[in-house]
């Protein structure tokens, strides 16, 4: 499942502001790839990308100014094909009026910035890998607990919605609550997010669906976390094989990704907002370094050693 984006929604989420082809800016946005027309501007079209958004800058501009209005002319009606779905011009420069003429032909919407090419292709590029990046549904929930995006899972009836809104009253962050859209920003990096029918809400058994922000206020919930591990909630099972050392630790794939895995047991009398946030902790210390499993494997040693004297 991967969303589907228009220019408005590129021009909501930048720092772009619409110069002309205002009424255009329904046209889709297929590609997270931005192309700089340099050889193309000399005339090269053997591997022109006409479905990518077409981002001129310092360089495009200053050699359009080499050109004849007919060269130039030429080169606008190449570039502007059916499938492109935008022109952004950056550094405050202007677009050719040949290339104005053309993108009016053609429907097609310029946008410009003041910032510099190299700024506003890292924003659109961060915005669109997002935007267009295919999603993975998870049935869990997200919560964003000092920091890190928490994935919650677990059998029907654990207690994951529970649990979370213990979390939201200790002070942390719902992102999503019984579906995670799931999706990789980079190869190392998941984002999780609610599907929109869902956003900042929460269904508890026997009190139905909660809106979280109106009740707990804005800073109970966030649009989406990067996701640092999943913990699992296991019912307990007398026979069950539980990790005492902490250095058990498993791995799950989810888009390709590598995501580390905790298994929780679930037993009466157990506080688990209060192990998910000593988790969330721990995982931390041991990300800067301070491994408690690893302390006490060394003083366990040291122990052994002097006692071998």
């Amino acid at each position: 499942m991967a969303k589907e984006l228009t220019v408005k929604d590129l021009l909501d989420n930048t720092r772009l502001k619409i110069v002309a082809g205002e009424e255009y800016l329904d046209r889709k946005i297929t590609t997270p790839d931005i192309s700089r027309p340099g050889l193309e501007m000399t005339g090269y079209f053997n591997y022109y990308a006409p479905e990518r958004i077409q981002l001129m800058g310092i360089t495009e501009t200053s050699f359009a100014h080499r050109m004849n209005h007919s060269e130039l002319l030429l080169i606008a009606r190449k570039m502007m094909q059916p499938n492109t779905p935008t022109f952004v011009v950056s550094t405050g420069r202007k677009l050719p009026e040949e290339f104005m003429q053309s993108a009016k032909e053609n429907h097609i919407p310029v946008l410009a910035t003041e910032l510099t090419s190299s700024k506003i292709l890292a924003n659109m590029t961060y915005f669109l890998s997002g935007g267009l990046a295919e999603r993975q549904s998870v049935h869990g929930v997200l919560v964003d607990i000092y920091g890190l995006g928490v994935l919650i899972t677990g059998d029907s009836g654990v207690g994951k919605s529970e649990t979370a809104l213990e979390l939201v009253q200790r002070g942390h962050r719902l992102i999503a609550d019984d579906r995670v859209d799931v999706y990789a920003q980079d190869e190392e990096r998941l984002v999780g997010e609610p599907p929109a029918i869902l956003r900042n809400l929460m269904e508890l058994r026997g009190v139905g669906i909660i809106d979280v922000m109106d009740l707990f206020g804005a800073g109970a919930v966030r649009s989406h976390a990067t996701i640092a591990f999943n913990l699992h909630l296991a019912k307990w099972h007398d026979d069950q094989k539980v990790d005492r050392l902490g250095n058990g630790e498993e791995v799950i794939t989810i888009q390709g990704v590598d995501l580390p895995r905790f298994v929780l047991p679930v037993q009466a009398g157990r506080n688990l907002a209060v192990l998910i946030e000593t988790a969330a902790k721990n995982f931390r210390a041991k990300q800067m370094g301070f491994d408690a499993t690893e302390t006490f494997n060394n003083n366990l040693n040291s122990l052994i050693a002097e006692n071998s004297k």
